[in-house]
């Protein structure tokens, strides 16, 4: 794939997930996606940080969706290759200090395999 094909599908993330349609957003990702995220590791800490599956992604973006409902991601930066897009962006949430956060997603014939979260 083209830089600008991975840079797509990073802008189709922050589209779904900005607008909390989860389907849209899982429907980016294999089956047996993994995700890490270091907010993960410590709501969940007996998961180490990692869900792995459609399945157990849903159930953890749902409830962050649900916590959170002003959640939303606005992109700062993004730099992608062939496989792998860099993404940077501001989490902001009514209440809360804005969040500098930097993220990974690895992409294999058009779908996210894997994605890594990483922030302060």
């Amino acid at each position: 794939m083209q830089p600008r094909d991975i840079e797509h599908i990073a802008m189709k993330w922050f589209e779904a997930f900005n607008t909390k349609q989860l389907d849209r957003l899982l429907d980016l990702y294999t089956e047996d996606a993994e995700h890490f995220s270091p907010k993960l590791k410590i709501r969940q800490p007996e998961t180490g940080g990692f869900v792995r599956g459609r399945k157990a992604m849903h159930a953890w973006w749902q409830d962050a969706f649900d916590r959170l409902p002003t959640l939303y991601y606005k992109v700062t930066s993004l730099t992608a290759n062939d496989h792998r897009v860099f993404m940077e962006y501001t989490r902001t949430v009514q209440g809360e200090d804005d969040m500098l956060v930097a993220e990974v997603l690895e992409i294999r014939d058009g779908k996210i395999v894997a994605s890594r979260v990483y922030h302060g």
